[in-house]
């Protein structure tokens, strides 16, 4: 089916998704905590972090990648590819896809999966490795577990998809980017179905050192559920988490010929770069302004058509403030009769996992027409006065069209547009 616009652009709808997140494995726990306003940051329990300034995390609890990975595989695999295939798994159960794609199903599927960091925990205990006891005892599955392609190159070798595969890295906003160019990928012909995210396992002293000394990680310690307050005057960094998300996208009518209903549909993706500080977003969040009206200018829509809003809002001073800033640029007048929700406030900033899961987030919204609450936003920022952040509670509201922004380090935006499915 060509597009309603007439211009004979393939559709492409979403027909699977997986999540693994501190608020569980499984699509269903993450969003019902979600809902339910449940933070999933806890103290770290991975390592000693007494000589840390940042003590707390959002770890995944109880991770069992037993389901898709036999006890030598996890041994030779990093924990951010696990996190993928465990996500993967769910999701292509979800589109109705079998155990292992063949013939040609797997030619005409591929693999987009993106990371921030890659196999980043390996490569940390492998150096120490190295220093303390020599290049001889290093392990011989150092390079596969520890570069960026492997989620993407594991989910082909154990699922089965043939058709185009790679990974994409770009800090924060990789999962945004993942999605993105899976959904140009079928769009242009190169691919039936897309099995498309990203994820990220950097909850390790490497990372959470590194990010303490940018002082980019809260140290509100003593209350850990309470730590990542976005858009709140109190915040005072993001709170390091982990995690997965991965969807499948599928070209309209292939869903139909295999008599799958779209969960949603995604209209619309747009990218660009602030071309400016390695950390802080342009002035007025310009850039990222681009990648919206780029999105948007693709879904053939206007910003006044965009109901609902999944903010980055990680609970830095600087970025929060930007984005607000960001989107009364975008909506004008009517920037306060957008609902805007930030899942990081409970699921913590999961660095290149985050654009993936909260896109998946954005599309249980429009599904459900609830709106997840923004947790601890007990005083907001000035630049907040007027919008609908959902402070607080959940709230429900039928949603025809929503936006998920997602921004990274290094100046890199990402945007998606997605409708409700109507039948």
């Amino acid at each position: 089916m060509s597009d309603p616009r007439g211009n004979g652009v393939r559709r492409v709808v979403v027909t699977g998704l997986g999540l693994v997140t501190a608020l569980g494995q499984g699509v269903a726990a993450t969003w019902a905590g979600l809902v339910a306003g449940r933070s999933g940051v806890r103290r770290i329990t991975g390592f000693d972090t007494s000589l840390f300034a940042s003590r707390i995390a959002a770890e995944v609890p109880d991770l069992d990648p037993s389901g898709v990975l036999d006890r030598k595989d996890l041994r030779r695999t990093d924990r951010y590819t696990q996190l993928a295939l465990v996500a993967a798994r769910e999701a292509m159960d979800g589109a109705g896809l079998p155990a292992r794609l063949e013939g040609e199903l797997a030619l005409r599927t591929g693999a987009i999966v993106g990371t921030g960091l890659g196999g980043g925990i390996t490569f940390a205990e492998q150096a120490g490795v190295l220093a303390e006891r020599g290049p001889d005892r290093m392990s011989p599955f150092f390079v596969p577990m520890v570069i960026p392609n492997l989620a993407a190159g594991q989910v082909a070798m154990s699922f089965g998809p043939l058709g185009p595969n790679f990974s994409v890295s770009s800090a924060c906003a990789t999962g945004g980017h993942a999605l993105g160019e899976a959904w140009e990928t079928i769009r242009r012909g190169d691919a039936e179905v897309m099995i498309a995210g990203s994820t990220e396992a950097g909850v390790h002293p490497v990372f959470v050192g590194g990010f303490a000394a940018m002082r980019a990680l809260s140290t509100r310690n003593d209350e850990p559920a309470r730590a990542s307050r976005p858009f709140d005057r109190g915040r005072d960094g993001f709170v390091i988490g982990e995690g997965a998300g991965v969807v499948v996208l599928e070209e309209l009518d292939h869903a139909r010929g295999r008599g799958v209903e779209p969960l949603a549909e995604l209209v619309g993706y747009g990218a660009s770069a602030d071309a400016g500080h390695v950390t802080l977003p342009s002035p007025g969040g310009v850039g990222a302004l681009r990648a919206i009206r780029r999105a948007l200018d693709k879904a053939g829509l206007e910003p006044a058509d965009i109901e609902h809003v999944n903010a980055h809002a990680t609970s830095t001073p600087e970025g929060d403030r930007t984005e607000l800033e960001m989107i009364r640029s975008l909506f004008g007048d009517g920037a306060g009769e957008v609902s805007v929700t930030a899942n990081k406030s409970m699921l913590g900033h999961t660095l290149g996992a985050a654009g993936a899961i909260e896109a998946i987030a954005t599309v249980l919204a429009l599904r459900h027409g609830v709106v997840p609450p923004t947790v601890n936003l007990e005083d907001p920022d000035d630049a907040a006065a007027g919008l609908d952040l959902t402070p607080g509670v959940a709230r429900e509201r039928p949603i025809r069209v929503a936006l998920s922004n997602s921004f990274g380090f290094g100046g890199q935006n990402s945007a998606l547009v997605f409708r409700r499915w109507d039948g």
